[in-house]
Parts: structure tokens; sequence; C-alpha cells
């Protein structure tokens, strides 16, 4: 499916929940949720936002909730693009999950992508993560990948 509002574009899988949320102070959210429960997450800070403070803010609320929590930072490049962020992992009713936190800055905005999932869904979901992604660089920040296309109605 394609989501395509609020000047924002990906593509995401048909059997997911998509949520739209705008806060007062001018944040837009959105959440996809899959079936199975794991879920991906954007949101659109204003400009100039301290992208490692959004990290770490992330990270503080996860160990609020999770006290075990493990954090490590990572970045990723997508096409060229620089996407700074942290990977945790944490348990949670005796099943252990992963998340993954990351941000771009752009002269418009700073968005910041979340998906989270149980550890046995992961390694599945982990690539449609990605893709929801590579998509959203592609078709909102506008860098052009190569002609590799992913077709999300088979990854879910």
């Amino acid at each position: 499916m394609k989501f395509n509002r609020n000047g924002i574009h990906f593509e995401y899988p048909d059997n997911w929940v998509i949520e739209e949320d705008t806060s007062p102070d001018g944040a837009y959210g959105i959440t996809i949720s899959s079936p199975d429960g794991a879920f991906w997450s954007l949101s659109r800070q204003p400009p100039g936002a301290d992208s490692q403070h959004l990290i770490d803010a992330t990270g503080d609320q996860l160990r609020g909730e999770y006290p075990d929590l493990e954090v490590y930072p990572r970045s990723d490049d997508v096409f060229g693009t620089s996407l700074s962020g942290a990977d945790f992992n944490f348990s949670y009713l005796d099943l252990t999950n992963t998340a993954e936190v990351r941000c771009l800055n752009t002269p418009t905005a700073c968005y910041v992508v979340f998906c989270q999932a149980e550890d046995r869904d992961w390694s599945r979901l982990h690539h449609v993560f990605k893709a929801m992604v590579t998509s959203f660089i592609r078709e909102t920040i506008g860098n052009n990948p190569s002609s590799d296309t992913v077709s999300y109605t088979h990854l879910t």
C-alpha cells in the first residue's frame, strides 16, 4: 500500500494498520502495526531538532519501561543518506524484543523512525522495516535508488 499524506510518502504492507497523530507542538506521527503486534513509526519534528537528544530520549523512555534495556549506537546509510540512531534489546513478559530508532535531519524537518518486534518475528520483519525506510527516503526525501524494487505484499 502507499501512504501519501502531509508531504510524507512511503510504501507499507497491505495487511498492516495505520494510525496518524498530530500534536499541538506541530509534530506529526504515523504508526503502522503488523497483525502480530510489531510496529514501525515515523515522526516529523521541526527542522533543527537535536537528533542525539531524540535518540537519547527514546532510550530513556524505553529504560523506564524495561530496566534490562541494552543500547547499541548505530547508523545506517540508505542511498547516500545517513541516519543516526541506536538499536535496543529488552525483555517483556518473558519474551525478548528488538527495537531500532533512526533519525534523519533535512532542511525542512527532522524525521525519527522507530520500529519494534519480538525477537521471534524480528528476522522476518526487519527486512520489511528496512524496505519501509528505503521507500520513505526514496519517495519523501528524493534520493534515487537503483532499479531494485520490493513487493510489500509478499514480505509479511
